[in-house]
């Protein structure tokens, strides 16, 4: 059975924005060390639509090392879009769920044995208020934006979480690891 994992980048003040975050070649090789072992990614349409400049560098690579080994292997996981208004995907490798979240989420479970990682700040909102989430992995980099989208916005309950794992990067950065604690 697969864990089901919110992976993510947060500024310190709390907001997601992948273009607010400065990702060096560290930031992503660790992404792409987790993306070496996904079964899935899931993503909304606004993650998504972001997440399409990834082709691009497969096509035409930009001469970085670490982006163009992380658009080949970014390229490769299957991924999973949630979106009531996108008809149809350009990448290969994605497709449109066409169950709700929790139900796609529970038969993915199932399906796969390697992780599965969130990666849109709707659907581990989503996961969280719905208890499908094995395991948090929030990396937060030292940037304060003051403004912008919340990572956890419209949360229902209260959920304790038990840190398990650290991981600093040289930027300052630091991934923290979380599991749910039991009720």
């Amino acid at each position: 059975m697969s864990k089901i994992i919110a992976a993510i980048n947060m500024t310190l003040d709390g907001y997601c924005d992948h273009t607010s975050v400065d990702a060096d070649e560290e930031i992503h090789g660790h992404y792409a060390e987790l993306l070496r072992d996904a079964d899935a990614l899931l993503y909304g349409r606004i993650t998504y639509q972001l997440m399409e400049f990834w082709p691009t560098l497969v096509k035409n690579p930009s001469g970085n090392a670490a982006m163009d080994e992380f658009a080949l292997i970014m390229d490769k996981v299957p991924k999973i879009v949630f979106s009531r208004t996108l008809k149809e995907l350009n990448w290969e490798s994605a497709r449109l769920s066409e169950r709700e979240f929790e139900e796609e989420v529970i038969a993915l479970k199932q399906q796969y044995i390697g992780p599965i990682y969130l990666g849109s700040p709707s659907l581990i909102v989503a996961g969280t208020n719905l208890h499908l989430i094995d395991e948090y992995q929030i990396c937060v980099h030292p940037v304060i934006l003051g403004k912008g989208l919340p990572l956890f916005k419209n949360i229902q309950n209260k959920i304790n979480l038990r840190l398990f794992k650290t991981k600093k990067m040289g930027s300052g950065a630091v991934v923290l690891y979380y599991q749910p604690k039991a009720l």
